[in-house]
């Protein structure tokens, strides 16, 4: 086989801009939710691409890209077959190779965000294993491995339905198995805002994954010179095509954060920053499937619908079906990534309903669509149906309020300890020193004077001016709900640490 510098070159950058997406995932992740859980979402992002990594060259790559047959590709045990037949023109193995282990991390890491806050990190450890071990190459088989779908012509050029849409299918069923966090819906079932520390850093999360995204899409052409087929049976320079997946990547994206500030200033008055932010992502995921095969006016539809799909179907998620997604990634990625591979049957120039007529294209992708989402939900619905009813799938309440920084990983200053008052050196930071001692019990309650004002002045005439409690953070959402029981409909929370003489 001839090598191509030219073509080697451009899939090797493309492979480090699709690996730096893990730390755009990252910060955004941690800006979207509480600082108690940074360095909990840190290390859960750095573990989907290093376990993910051994683990699709052990058995993975096999899996995906093997000729076994349609279903499933093959058992290669660490990737020594020949696979000279699936490699693009002048590009070695090793390149292609490493481009395919980073698109594998990035499917597993999405659903990260979605179980963000609540879930046991030894779980998440292993379910993330799952995903590069079996599921993404079982999938990807289907679509880019020679499998049953790619025989019919199902068409996913970069990743809507083989990253996303499986990302995001999977981070549906987890977050439901998993539960709300402690606090998200009141009785009524009504879901409250659980605020994000650090929108800056969400905001440059989405810069640098809009950024590498030119390395996801881009990439995908895994060529720079020669030529190609163009979606009208014409021979079409790489470099013309690359620039096209760059300019209706580009496009899809802003059209859509520019929907979704203009759709959420209708609906919520005001131009809401964390929905603009993921109306960008959903762009880019929405036209990932077809940036080869599209326009810039069927880029620039694809955004409109993606820039208001992702606020309905947030809504849709968090309202009505009361799952709880902290970081809206099964809007963006779940339900824009099938949205997106739909839309290569409507739009593409090569067979789509509304450019050439034929319904053919449309039908193959709603097909390929429906049983990629179906053999999702099935398997991770299994693998973490499983792992509740063994190791455990979700935190105690206590981890949960005191945070996954503390009780899972150490950190008992939490993740920025520079800014923020210390707990001290304390056996167990969710109890005074007496307490674990043994001197007082845990549950012990503190007595409470009553006094009665026996002026006779009505209690709505009287002014207060301020109430003051202080309570550990284990017992915050006990007294949340009691103050809410008795019509206290306001409060203001400070979260104080420190230590003192007792070192409590």
């Amino acid at each position: 086989m001839e090598f191509s510098a030219v073509n080697t070159a451009w899939v090797l950058i493309a492979a480090a801009l699709v690996f730096f997406m893990q730390a755009g995932f990252c910060i955004l992740e941690s800006g979207l939710t509480r600082a108690k859980n940074a360095g909990n979402i840190i290390m859960k992002n750095l573990m989907d691409f290093c376990i993910g990594t051994p683990i699709f060259w052990f058995v993975g790559f096999g899996i995906m890209f093997g000729s076994a047959n349609a279903i499933f590709g093959g058992i290669d045990i660490f990737t020594n077959g020949d696979y000279s037949s699936i490699l693009p023109d002048g590009v070695p193995f090793y390149a292609y190779f490493i481009f395919q282990t980073v698109f594998c991390a990035t499917a597993a890491t999405i659903v990260s965000g979605a179980m963000a806050e609540r879930t046991d990190f030894k779980a998440y450890c292993i379910y993330s294993a799952i995903i590069s071990l079996f599921v993404y190459p079982v999938s990807g088989h289907w679509i880019w491995g020679g499998g049953w779908l790619a025989e019919l012509g199902f068409h996913d050029f970069a990743g809507s339905a083989a990253v996303h849409m499986v990302g995001g299918c999977a981070a549906l069923i987890g977050a439901a198995v998993l539960g709300p966090r402690i606090g998200k819906y009141d009785k009524n079932g009504k879901p409250r805002a659980i605020l994000g520390h650090n929108l800056t850093m969400a905001a440059l999360g989405v810069f640098i994954l809009w950024f590498c995204w030119f390395g996801f899409n881009g990439g995908s052409t895994v060529a720079m010179e020669g030529y190609t087929t163009a979606a009208d049976g014409s021979d079409m320079f790489f470099g013309t095509l690359t620039g096209l997946v760059f300019a209706t990547t580009n496009m899809a994206a802003a059209i859509a954060t520019v929907t979704t500030m203009i759709f959420t200033w209708i609906r919520y008055k005001k131009p809401d920053v964390s929905m603009s932010l993921n109306g960008t992502l959903a762009g880019l995921v929405m036209v990932t499937a077809s940036t080869d095969c599209i326009d810039m006016y069927g880029a620039a539809i694809e955004g409109i619908i993606a820039g208001i799909a992702v606020v309905l179907v947030i809504e849709l998620i968090d309202k009505v079906f009361k799952i709880d997604d902290p970081v809206g990634a099964v809007g963006v990625h779940g339900a824009c990534g099938l949205f997106g591979t739909i839309c290569v049957g409507l739009f593409g120039r090569d067979g789509g309903l509304f450019t050439t007529g034929s319904i053919d294209r449309t039908v193959v992708q709603l097909v390929g669509v429906f049983s990629v989402a179906l053999f999702v939900v099935v398997t991770m619905t299994i693998v973490f149906l499983l792992i509740k009813a063994t190791i455990g799938l979700r935190v105690t309440t206590e981890e949960e309020v005191i945070g996954l920084d503390a009780l899972e990983h150490g950190l008992v200053a939490g993740s920025y300890a520079d800014f923020m008052p210390s707990l001290g050196s304390v056996p167990n930071p969710t109890m005074p020193s007496a307490v674990a001692a043994g001197t007082v019990s845990s549950d012990e309650a503190v007595p409470v004077q009553v006094v009665t004002d026996k002026s006779g002045v009505p209690a709505s005439d009287v002014a207060m001016s301020k109430v003051e409690i202080i309570c550990k953070m284990d017992k915050f959402e006990d007294l949340k709900a009691a103050l809410e029981a008795v019509g206290i409909t306001g409060m203001t929370v400070v979260n104080v640490m420190g230590c003192g003489v007792q070192k409590g």
